[in-house]
C-alpha cells in the first residue's frame, strides 16, 4: 500500500484519480480549496482523507503536508483556467493563474521532497494540457502555464532521477469536466469529430494514465498525451 497525495481532488480529473488510487488499496489524501461539499462526497465514496488547502499558499501547503504521515506518489492536479483575449486579461488574473498552475506544483513538490529523499524513491505526476503542447487561441495565459508545467516536469526528472524520484506529466485533451461546462453541445460535438478516436475524454481516462505512470518504474521525464489523438 502506497500513500498517494492528489491536489485538486474534489471534482473532475482529481476526483477520478482519488477513486482510482483508492480502488488499488492505496492510502489517499487529497487537497481541495473551496468546495467542501464535493470534497466530503469524494471522501465518503472512496475513504480518502480530504484536506482544505490553497496550493498557491506556501504556509497552507506546509500545514497540509504536516497532516500526511508519508508520501510515495504526488499528483499535482490542481489547476484553473482563463478564457479570453490576452490584451483584455487583468494582471491579477495572470498572476493567480501562474500561482495555482505553476507555483502550486513548486509548493507541493517541496513539501513532499523530505519524504522522497529519505526513502530515495518517489513518483511525481504533473498535469499539463494539450494546449501546453501546442497553444490555444484565447487561452494564451493558460497555455503558458501548462507549457511551463511540461518544462518543469522534464527539468525535475533530470534533477531528481539520481535520487530515485520519477517525474512525469499527463497532457489531457478535451475532457468532459466542469471546464467544459460553458461549451455548447455543437462545439463539443465538433471537438469529438476532430479527435481521431471520435469522442471526447472523461476524467477516468486521465486517471488510468496516472495509475500507469505511478506503476511504470522505468519511465520518467515523459509527457503522456491523453487526448484521443487530438494532439500528436
Amino acid at each position: 500500500m502506497q500513500t498517494v497525495v492528489i491536489t485538486g481532488g474534489s471534482r473532475g480529473i482529481g476526483a477520478a484519480a482519488v477513486e482510482a488510487f483508492a480502488a488499488r488499496g492505496d492510502r489517499v489524501f487529497f487537497l481541495y480549496e473551496k468546495n467542501q461539499e464535493a470534497a466530503r462526497a469524494v471522501a465518503e465514496k472512496t475513504g480518502a482523507t480530504p484536506i482544505c488547502c490553497d496550493v498557491a499558499r506556501g504556509n497552507q501547503v506546509k500545514e497540509a503536508f504536516a497532516q500526511i504521515p508519508d508520501v510515495d506518489v504526488l499528483i499535482c492536479n490542481a489547476g484553473i483556467m482563463y478564457f479570453g483575449l490576452l490584451s483584455q486579461m487583468a494582471e491579477a488574473d495572470w498572476d493567480r493563474l501562474f500561482d495555482v498552475n505553476v507555483k502550486g506544483i513548486y509548493q507541493c513538490v517541496n513539501a513532499a521532497m523530505p519524504a522522497f529523499l529519505r526513502k530515495q524513491r518517489g513518483c511525481i505526476i504533473t498535469v499539463s494540457s494539450m494546449w501546453g503542447q501546442v497553444g490555444a487561441s484565447c487561452e494564451a495565459a493558460y497555455s503558458a502555464t501548462k507549457g511551463a508545467v511540461i518544462g518543469l516536469t522534464k527539468a525535475l526528472s533530470k534533477e531528481l532521477g539520481p535520487s530515485g524520484i520519477r517525474v512525469n506529466c499527463v497532457a489531457p485533451g478535451v475532457i468532459l469536466t466542469d471546464m467544459c461546462a460553458g461549451l455548447e453541445e455543437e462545439t463539443l460535438s465538433g471537438l469529438a469529430e476532430d479527435t481521431p478516436l471520435g469522442r471526447n475524454g472523461n476524467p477516468e481516462d486521465v486517471a488510468k494514465a496516472m495509475v500507469y505512470l505511478a506503476e511504470a518504474d522505468f519511465v520518467t521525464g515523459q509527457v503522456l498525451g491523453v487526448s484521443g489523438g487530438f494532439v500528436m
